[in-house]
């Protein structure tokens, strides 16, 4: 049964950030090579350092206008890719590099205020997320995070 789903950024928001270099806080794009594993927000996939190029944007995961809103930087890769599809399983190539992607998982409010916040480690995140949101009423989504850089990777949402 599908417990969870796992919401990665669209390829139309994307394709906009590409087309016209400017995030949604009026921030130039910067374009680099990748120098380190990411991943790209939209395939969710581990930029290969040296070789992949990317775009730096900042980007807030948020709808509401609050405290708890926190823009910040994310990657996509500078040609167009598909979205991640897995979406009931979270990302394998994240999931299995625990040093690379050392994660947190922070939980919402539907009022989009932070209820819950507990560092992934060891444990398995697919088997963490449904635990999570069994126990705890309150949360209306979560977001998985860098734990070391407090990057946004993606939005997991009840299903």
């Amino acid at each position: 049964m599908n417990q969870f789903r796992i919401i990665p950024l669209t390829e139309q928001y994307a394709s906009k950030i590409r087309s016209k270099r400017i995030d949604e806080f009026d921030n130039s794009v910067i374009e680099q090579v990748a120098t380190g594993f990411g991943p790209c927000r939209v395939s969710l996939k581990p930029f290969e350092p040296g070789q992949d190029k990317r775009l730096l944007c900042s980007y807030s995961p948020f709808e509401i206008d609050n405290a708890f809103n926190q823009p910040g930087p994310i990657f996509i890769h500078k040609e167009e890719v598909q979205s991640y599809k897995d979406i009931h399983r979270f990302p394998s190539e994240i999931k299995a590099d625990k040093e690379n992607f050392p994660l947190s998982l922070i939980g919402y409010s539907k009022e989009q205020h932070m209820v819950f916040a507990k560092l992934v480690g060891d444990n398995d995140i697919d088997l963490m997320i449904p635990r999570i949101f069994n126990a705890h009423d309150e949360i209306a989504y979560l977001h998985a995070r860098n734990a070391e850089a407090g990057c946004f990777i993606c939005k997991i949402e009840r299903a």
